[in-house]
């Protein structure tokens, strides 16, 4: 516990650090590298200016998004493609009304409060004094993944908060944990292995929640945004899958999936969707067994959490947010049932990889967090295949 103090400690000083070394040496809206302060947010609030500009579907033509961004940014800013669904356009929008720095601190605040909040309550479900919660808090705090999704100015806390917040809500509220569920429709490559979960645990009122919520989501945008908005993301999956995922624009070290080892290593593109389905598979069986079979919402949570991240393709570093809850539900099952030393060094390793993962992925080819998340995963296995603890208290 002093080392996880000390070490949570040492990097929060770092980040903070880092942040305001980088902010003052920023000039305007760019940072040093002449790249938009909060890099990818760049992106959301380009496609948010649009649509109250009522050019709503102009998000999805590249050279119109492109002009924006450089409107705000400057001609020689890269550019940060949105190939988000339309869903992500209501949260877009909405901060695009306010100038682009405090848009970017309101939308940071409130998905790492949100993130935070969620995070809190699945420690207060474990039988930890009040010390070892403040720490779990500060660890929560100084998450690695939070640095990058800081830097990133990225929706790896809304992602973890929807995610996080749905599993500890569905044993007492089924009904809102299907609405965040429904929500996490924005990320549709995180959508595999949730509605398996609840299919096998017969989560009846979830499945409805969750849908309806799409359902509503889907006719809203089309509603204000029109139906050719989705008539322009359908035509722009196809150039995203290819961009993003298949030639590995993004570069395959940032990428934290099978599919992007595969294609790190020179495997072809075909070979690498066969592998990224096998384990897919496996990983979608594994759920089901223990969403039908546990009884342990705790060992089922932390399944469905690490899983999601496993089973998608197309996964960032900063997207690794994801492994916060699934971090924190193992730790309240530790508290439950106690822990062998090496399953306490998988959750250490999975804690720090998102920070070195790129660059040692980037030097090596060793895709560091796969190995780290594949592990990880297999000590989850491990507690459920024990037997069935206490659902939350």
């Amino acid at each position: 516990m002093a080392r996880l103090r000390a070490y949570s400690l040492i990097l929060l000083t770092l980040y903070a650090l880092a942040i305001v070394t980088w902010i003052a040496l920023s000039h305007g809206l760019s940072d040093a590298n002449s790249k938009p302060l909060g890099t990818d947010f760049a992106s959301f609030y380009a496609a948010g200016s649009l649509v109250l500009d009522g050019r709503a579907a102009s998000v999805y033509d590249m050279a119109a998004h492109y002009a924006r961004e450089q409107l705000f940014f400057g001609a020689h800013t890269p550019y940060y493609a949105w190939f988000y669904p339309p869903f992500f356009l209501l949260i877009a929008a909405p901060l695009a009304a306010f100038p682009y720095l405090p848009a970017l601190a309101i939308w940071q605040f409130v998905t790492f409060a949100g993130y935070f909040a969620v995070m809190r309550a699945i420690l207060l479900t474990a039988p930890l004094t009040r010390n070892q919660t403040v720490l779990g808090l500060l660890a929560t705090a100084a998450f690695p993944a939070v640095f990058i999704n800081l830097g990133h100015g990225q929706n790896g806390f809304l992602t973890a908060a929807l995610l996080g917040g749905a599993l500890i809500a569905l044993p007492r509220r089924p009904i809102l944990a299907g609405v965040l569920f429904g929500l996490l429709a924005y990320k549709p490559q995180f959508g595999l292995v949730i509605p398996v979960a609840l299919l096998a645990a017969g989560q009846w009122r979830s499945i409805g929640a969750a849908a309806m919520t799409v359902a509503a989501l889907a006719l809203g945008t089309a509603a204000l945004f029109g139906l050719d908005i989705w008539t322009a993301f359908a035509a722009s999956t196809e150039l995203s899958r290819k961009m993003l995922l298949q030639d590995g624009d993004v570069g395959f070290e940032k990428l934290q999936s099978v599919f992007a080892a595969v294609r790190m290593w020179g495997g072809s593109v075909s070979f690498a969707y066969a592998m990224q389905g096998l384990v897919s598979a496996v990983v979608v069986g594994s759920v089901a067994w223990v969403w039908r079979r546990s009884r342990d919402d705790c060992a089922k949570a932390a399944t469905l959490s690490a899983a999601t991240a496993l089973a998608s393709p197309h996964i960032l570093d900063y997207d690794l947010m994801i492994l916060g809850p699934t971090i924190a539900f193992m730790t309240v099952a530790i508290a439950r049932r106690g822990a062998k030393s090496y399953e306490i060094s998988v959750l250490a390793a999975a804690w720090l990889v998102p920070l070195i993962t790129r660059g040692i992925t980037g030097a090596t080819g060793i895709p560091l967090a796969l190995v780290t998340m594949i592990a990880l995963y297999g000590v989850i296995q491990y507690h459920a295949a024990k037997g069935d603890s206490p659902n939350w208290g």
